[in-house]
């Protein structure tokens, strides 16, 4: 567990080292920013909207590869979004990405080597349906394989499935509002480092 000053310094941190793509992106990052320095509560105190806005995690598990990431169809969401949730009062980020990986789909979570534990992207996100609030989450990237074995938690979700960066359409309300812009940053910078050949 932090100590009480702990967690806002380290969640302004890891909102910092985030490089935006776009301006939406940039923008983003001014709020969440503002939001952590302001003394407003991080964490969910209670489920679902209290405060009505709070951090969480999404987690990007990519078999680089294949150029694809996994997709779980979400229960509450009703749609298809990466795994994740929300951050537990007092804690790291980055341990609610290993705790989440853990429970909701039985894997060790492996930061992916050339990402590290720094969030890769972030939003701000009204969620869908009863007790609408707002999800400021930090996107993660893990290391995997298409053939690793999950254990998808049936409370959460209704299936999981791997897809390709240019296999569909993201832009769909099928997928979470903010994933084509996560994709699109996602495929640019794995062009722009091509020339790498992971092991």
């Amino acid at each position: 567990m932090l100590t009480r000053q702990e967690p806002r310094a380290i969640v302004a941190d890891l909102v910092r080292r985030v490089v935006p793509y776009d301006r939406q992106e940039a923008l983003d990052q001014q709020a969440m920013t503002g939001w952590v320095r302001s003394g407003e509560p991080l964490f969910r105190r209670h489920a679902p909207a209290d405060p009505p806005r709070h951090l969480a995690v999404y987690f990007a598990l990519l078999d680089e590869r294949e150029r694809s990431v996994m997709l779980v169809d979400h229960l509450k969401a009703n749609c298809w979004l990466l795994p994740g949730g929300h951050v537990d009062e007092d804690e790291d980020p980055r341990h609610t990405v290993v705790r989440e990986a853990a429970e909701e789909l039985g894997v060790l979570a492996d930061f992916h080597s050339r990402f590290g534990d720094d969030p890769f992207f972030l939003s701000r996100t009204w969620t869908r349906g009863h007790h609408s609030h707002v999800d400021m989450t930090l996107w993660f990237i893990l290391e995997a394989r298409r053939t690793d074995p999950v254990r998808p938690d049936p409370r959460e979700f209704r299936s999981v499935r791997w897809y390709g960066l240019t296999e569909v359409n993201w832009n769909s309300d099928v997928y979470d509002p903010q994933m084509h812009r996560f994709v699109a940053k996602l495929d640019a910078w794995l062009a722009r480092t091509a020339d790498y050949t992971p092991t």
